[in-house]
């Protein structure tokens, strides 16, 4: 999601006003007051920034050349700023690379509005799915494709284990057929006779110590499928 913006503007009111607007919008918001400034501040912080947004019209030199400047480096989306009336700025800001224009003065109701559209467009806006799974002092890391276990040691897990222990840690406590599980690793349908599957829910118990005669955690739920039956906390962060 957007949720870090950089600003670049020479008046301290607009600075001062965006910032609390967006902040109250639970946007984090970072400030510039020329384009020497705003580069050093993108820079420092260029892979958190999801938007910037900058002013025409700066001390040490123009929004457009900050434009085409990060349009060389970056495709962060960018909205321009500008007390001009002259359409001509805003044609020339899009042709440089911004994704909109606003004209000085605005209602910041507005701006808010074309951030979350930006957003919606690039997909931002989108929730970002979680890296971690915890359950039973275990963490499924989704990034890495591994399994730390209890100890804080490393389980292997080959590339079907991992498949099919990621669709069981996302959905638990819901019976999930032995189709849907067939398809997440295998990408087809079992066969009427095909036991390959509880030989993969049999390996993946044993690599989380779940005891096959009475499991714990992936419970076998007779003529539907399996269920992972723990509790499951997702983590952005560890």
């Amino acid at each position: 999601m957007i949720r870090k913006i950089l600003i670049v503007d020479d008046d301290h009111k607009i600075r001062t006003l965006l910032k609390t607007y967006l902040e109250k919008n639970q946007f984090e918001v970072l400030l510039a007051h020329d384009g020497a400034s705003f580069t050093a501040e993108f820079e420092r912080h260029r892979d958190d920034i999801g938007l910037c947004i900058l002013d025409v019209m700066l001390p040490d030199t123009e929004g457009f050349a900050l434009c085409q400047q990060l349009r060389r480096r970056s495709d962060v989306p960018i909205i321009m700023l500008t007390a001009s009336a002259d359409e001509t700025d805003r044609i020339v800001g899009l042709e440089l690379g911004a994704d909109d224009y606003l004209g000085k003065p605005f209602n910041p109701r507005e701006l808010l509005a074309r951030i979350k559209a930006i957003g919606r467009r690039t997909g931002q806006d989108k929730p970002a799915l979680p890296r971690y799974y915890q359950f039973n002092g275990c963490t499924l890391d989704t990034l890495e494709r591994r399994l730390i276990d209890a100890q804080g040691q490393a389980a292997p897990l080959t590339g079907m284990d991992f498949q099919l222990l990621k669709l069981l840690v996302e959905h638990p406590g819901e019976v999930i057929d032995r189709a849907r599980l067939a398809e997440a690793t295998r990408g087809r349908d079992l066969g009427p006779m095909d036991r390959s599957l509880d030989v993969q829910i049999s390996r993946l118990r044993q690599r989380l110590q779940d005891d096959g005669k009475s499991p714990a955690l992936i419970k076998t739920v007779r003529g539907s499928g399996y269920v992972f039956a723990t509790t499951v906390t997702p983590r952005h962060a560890l």
